[in-house]
């Protein structure tokens, strides 16, 4: 190889990194505004806090039947993924997904489908609040 050519390699590369450096450093403040975005818009929707949200989905064990972003456990599958819950068009495929019945939806599933899996768990109207808040962060 001579001298010219990798000399063009090593500008071409150099050009290359930066500009792979340049577009990720772009992607990444976006998604960082868009999370700050998807969490400002599920505390104006519910009045809940998406942190305590998650919390409580951990201490009602919520992950045993769900796969849930962002909490450990077993990830079950006997309820569906609550993956990008936030682009959902019904709760519990029954109800049109709002911030009002999701909260219902989570704290008495059976009072809006009484053949519902989900069971009744004793979460209390302001902890629901505060995962579907939590829900509402989880976007695409």
């Amino acid at each position: 190889m001579n001298r010219r050519t990798r000399s063009l390699l090593v500008w071409g590369s150099a050009a290359l990194v930066l500009l792979l450096l340049i577009g990720g450093g772009i992607y990444t403040g976006y998604r960082v505004k868009s999370d700050r975005d998807a969490r400002a818009r599920a505390v104006a929707l519910t009045g809940g806090d998406p942190d305590l949200g998650l919390r409580l989905t951990q201490r009602y064990g919520c992950a045993g039947c769900h796969i849930i972003p962002g909490v450990s456990g077993p990830q079950g599958r006997v309820g569906p993924t609550l993956q990008a819950y936030a682009a959902r068009i019904y709760v519990g495929g029954v109800v049109p997904n709002s911030p009002d019945n999701l909260i219902r939806w989570i704290e008495n599933p059976r009072s809006i489908d009484p053949r519902s899996a989900m069971p009744v768990t004793g979460i209390t109207r302001d902890e629901a609040r505060h995962v579907a808040a939590y829900l509402y962060t989880l976007r695409p």
